[in-house]
């Protein structure tokens, strides 16, 4: 059996929260100000409450919504696919399947959470979103599900992939979003930025303080934010739970999760109903693959820092590379974060998660062998989840083993990098360790921190 496919019946109906799981706990997110533990209530100027109470739960299981389900219907449940053709250029006796979220609307994982953001959003009477966006798929995603739910979309698309990626844009504003290259001119921070250095190719941290302030001066206008924080993980947990059940039809159970890390919540959403197998004694591993270019779980501190460059948003105790961390323009957009997930920085702290860092030639070189034997064109970002998987593959060829890993993203709409990747116009970069010493200088001075192992 190649492609393993759920009845619409047998999609999930509750989200899987993996946060009571975690044996050494999560660091609760502290103000900015007073660097004191901050509660929902100063985060409901920017967030529903019922998203704020899903941030800080700690019940294990969350009904999904019934007008949430009905949305997902759309293209869920998701495929689970054997790589038959893939194992069989390689050589090896490994079993590779691979969760297919490329087939949602816009083609990745992102409307997951996209559409039930905007659903609570709307349910406490919000009629407009503003958010940031990388690579824009979750701009895309947002403005999918806000056109779903009668709701305004403003984004803020880091610039070096609004200018790399066009029509991603088209996809915003024909679901009738607003987009703008981020730094802009629309903010306080994007003047503040573009005066001090007009070229600058931008980043998450920037656009996601330019969504923050535009969400703070609008009355009507609530913030949305597509990876990182727990109430994210928490709706990606559905890719889990469906290739759960779907590993269990095919009558096999993985020896390794495989997920390419940017924020990390399509790994975390992937590997979340699979560890409470792993802390009952299950022999399985969970390997995160990042950028070279920008290693927050390789290279970065587990620190308490802020998920925006002007430090708006909670501080959060996470693997970063320090809010102001400047990447490199490289075509994984979607990776170019300087900080880990709470969830999957305190997984890596318990060593359950092994972060692991690919270059950007040999993704994209693992992407078109990808493409050539399975017939789907990867996303740049979901191109490390492939490297990864092969890495784990090839690491013994004659060893039978499983391998699971999500496929995030199709790239039907990133064919400009694979342009430049046959122009020979890519190139590897490893981010200097002084510049990234330099830039964790600058973290928050909390002294919580040193508390905290």
């Amino acid at each position: 059996m190649k492609k393993i496919i759920l009845r619409e019946d047998e999609m999930p109906t509750r989200w899987y929260n993996v946060v009571p799981d975690i044996p050494g706990g999560l660091q609760p997110p502290l103000d900015p100000e007073t660097k004191e533990p901050m509660g929902p209530e100063k985060l409901s100027a920017v967030f529903p409450m019922a998203l704020l109470e899903q941030e800080m739960s700690s019940e294990p299981w969350i009904d999904i919504p019934e007008e949430v389900l009905e949305v997902y219907k759309i293209w869920r449940p998701s495929p689970l696919v054997r790589a038959r053709k893939l194992e069989e250029a390689l050589g090896t006796r490994a079993k590779i399947f691979f969760k297919n979220e490329g087939v949602s609307p816009v083609g990745s994982h992102k409307p997951n959470s996209a559409v039930a953001q905007a659903y609570y959003n709307k349910r406490e009477g919000v009629k407009r979103l503003a958010t940031e966006t990388g690579a824009g798929q979750w701009g895309s995603a947002l403005s999918l599900a806000t056109s779903k739910f009668g709701l305004e979309c403003k984004v803020y698309m880091v610039r070096v992939s609004f200018d790399q990626k066009p029509y991603r844009k088209s996809i915003m504003q024909t679901f009738g979003a607003d987009i703008v290259a981020s730094p802009s001119q629309d903010t306080n921070t994007g003047r503040a930025i573009l005066e001090k250095d007009p070229d600058t190719p931008g980043s998450l941290g920037i656009a996601i303080s330019e969504a923050l302030e535009d969400a703070a001066i609008h009355d009507d206008t609530n913030y949305a934010l597509g990876s990182v924080l727990n109430h994210v993980v928490l709706h990606q947990s559905i890719i889990g739970l469906e290739a759960k059940k779907q590993m269990e039809i095919a009558g096999e159970y993985p020896d390794v999760i495989v997920g390419c890390c940017g924020g990390g919540s399509n790994f975390a959403g992937l590997l979340a109903p699979f560890v409470p197998d792993y802390l009952e004694g299950k022999k399985i591993r969970f390997v995160g693959y990042e950028p070279a270019s920008c290693p927050s779980m390789t290279a970065g501190k587990l620190a308490y820092d802020s998920g925006d460059v002007a430090m708006m948003t909670p501080l959060l105790y996470m693997y970063t590379l320090g809010h102001d961390f400047m990447p490199p323009g490289i075509h994984a957009g979607g990776l170019r974060y300087h900080g880990m997930a709470p969830i999957v920085s305190a997984l890596i702290r318990d060593n359950i998660v092994e972060p692991k860092s690919v270059h950007q030639l040999e993704c994209f070189e693992a992407g078109v062998l990808f493409a050539k034997t399975e017939g789907i064109i990867p996303a740049p970002e979901t191109t490390h989840a492939i490297r990864g998987a092969i890495i784990e593959a090839m690491k013994d060829p004659d060893e039978p083993k499983t391998i699971l890993f999500n496929f995030s993203g199709h790239g039907l709409i990133d064919m400009a990098a694979y342009d430049s990747y046959f122009a020979g116009e890519l190139h590897d970069y490893s981010y200097p360790k002084e510049q990234i010493e330099k830039s964790l200088a600058r973290l928050p001075n909390v002294s919580k921190t040193d508390e905290i192992d």
